[in-house]
């Protein structure tokens, strides 16, 4: 299937429907992502965004996964935005022959939450928001038979975050591998809420009044809520050794102490195993398929001891302890 680009999708976009034939559209390559083909249309006074999944992602580590992920996000996104109308973009338009969704734009106003993070413009109620939307998806989805058994394959799941990530890092360090492989059941054995999959600032917006929109739905599947929350923090774990500043390190630990607490709020504790799946999830940033670019190499030799030293531990320290102790 021929991959769409910013002289074939105007074409495309007026066959769906989504302009008129006469009309004049302005196309803008968007980046930012590994995973598609994503391309701003704007034209008729809309302001939307196409996304096209790749066949294979764009990353230095041969990583092939199923083009189907964008027929999922549709269906995720449409759950999601029943629940939190304002956290989430609305879907205009899927094609699951093309593999392509179309959503509308976010306003141009927003920043992108990592890139936030990495600036060191950290303010913790943004993640507090963050966890309390993430705590609502997991309390309307949890046990919703009708909901899960839209979501039931686990193949991408397998191919976008069991393999390069705890597989990876199975392979790895051999000497944690029990304790992975362990996580890694606990994961598969658990399908009792629509799991997002991706929960990363980068697929994080934030409006100028804090408020967040959440991107990238296409690992969504019916899993472990705990996977979400580690996803987060393991991001937050990596930004903190980034950062070096200690003023900027204590709003990074704020910042997961109220992403935690707000989520539970929504919902329920989570799993007492969480810091390990965020150890596992965090030294997968350096040691597995997919490896932050951001970090300089004392900073990942950091984080890989944190990350070691969590997953050799014979009980699971607390989330609050983890942050503290750095």
């Amino acid at each position: 299937m021929q991959l769409l680009d910013t002289h074939s999708v105007v074409a495309y976009a007026q066959s769906r429907g989504l302009f008129s034939p006469s009309s004049e559209i302005t196309v803008e390559v968007l980046t930012g992502g590994v995973s598609n083909v994503v391309l701003a249309l704007s034209g008729e006074g809309k302001n939307l965004v196409l996304k096209q999944a790749l066949p294979e992602l764009d990353v230095p580590t041969l990583w092939v996964a199923d083009q189907r992920r964008a027929t999922v996000e549709a269906q995720a996104l449409k759950i999601y935005e029943s629940i939190t109308p304002i956290s989430v973009p609305h879907l205009i338009d899927s094609d699951p022959e093309r593999f392509t969704l179309v959503l509308e734009r976010a306003p141009r106003e927003v920043t992108n939450w990592k890139e936030d993070l990495l600036a060191g413009n950290i303010h913790p109620n943004v993640a507090g928001e963050v966890g309390s939307i993430l705590g609502r998806w997991h309390r309307g989805t949890y046990a919703h038979t009708e909901i899960l058994s839209q979501f039931q394959e686990d193949l991408l799941f397998e191919q976008l975050r069991i393999n390069p990530f705890y597989r990876a890092i199975a392979k790895a360090h051999t000497a944690i591998a029990p304790r992975i492989l362990d996580l890694i059941a606990e994961l598969e054995s658990d399908k009792s809420c629509l799991v997002h999959g991706d929960y990363s600032p980068k697929n994080i917006l934030v409006m100028k009044n804090a408020t967040p929109i959440i991107l990238d739905f296409e690992v969504a599947h019916a899993g472990n809520p705990v996977f979400d929350l580690a996803f987060l923090l393991a991001h937050l774990l990596a930004k903190f050794e980034f950062l070096e500043n200690p003023a900027l390190q204590a709003k990074i630990t704020r910042s997961a102490s109220l992403f935690l607490s707000e989520y539970q709020k929504a919902f329920q504790p989570p799993s007492s195993t969480l810091s390990w799946h965020v150890a596992a999830v965090a030294l997968a940033r350096v040691d597995g398929v997919s490896r932050v670019s951001y970090l300089h190499e004392e900073a990942r030799v950091a984080l890989r001891n944190t990350c070691l030293g969590i997953l050799e531990s014979n009980t699971p320290p607390l989330i609050t302890d983890v942050f503290s102790e750095l």
